[in-house]
């Protein structure tokens, strides 16, 4: 039986690679891309930190998922396994509905004012969840879509 999913979303952004960079390591671009069907709020004793202030190893703590901004329904242990300031990370950490979940995230730039974003997920559902990977990684996958969109739309 299969344990572990992955998928890959890839998109344009009409930026260059440093200004969107420094929209995707904040909270608040974080949050605005996930909107309106969910928020992730900063760990306790985490205000005002972004990806690129985060030591690698080293858990950052509970951030809490909100749906619709609102009604907490997972959360994540978040942690930072790789940082290539500017460039690209690698998100390795727990949920409570997942025991394993990486999202690994690469900025690169095209040409003049045009950057690639790509996101590879890969996820592993706890026990009780494990029948509905398929289902989930399908869902996953249009979320990441939406989260593409609206990072492009935030850049016009």
């Amino acid at each position: 039986m299969q344990r572990v999913w992955s998928f890959e979303q890839s998109s344009e952004v009409r930026a260059p690679a440093d200004a969107v960079w420094a929209r995707v390591v904040t909270p608040e671009g974080i949050n605005d891309e996930m909107r309106p069907w969910m928020t992730m709020s900063v760990p306790r004793g985490a205000d005002g930190i972004t990806i690129d202030s985060l030591e690698v190893g080293r858990p950052i703590g509970r951030a809490w998922l909100r749906l619709f901004g609102v009604l907490p329904y997972d959360f994540d242990h978040l942690s930072i396994a790789e940082l290539d300031p500017g460039r690209s990370f690698r998100e390795e950490s727990t949920m409570l509905s997942m025991r394993r979940w990486t999202h690994e995230r690469t900025v690169e730039p095209i040409d003049d004012g045009r950057t690639r974003v790509t996101d590879v997920v890969t996820f592993g559902p706890r026990l009780g969840m494990i029948l509905a990977g398929p289902v989930l990684c399908r869902v996953l996958a249009a979320f990441f879509r939406h989260r593409h969109r609206r990072l492009a739309a935030h850049f016009g």
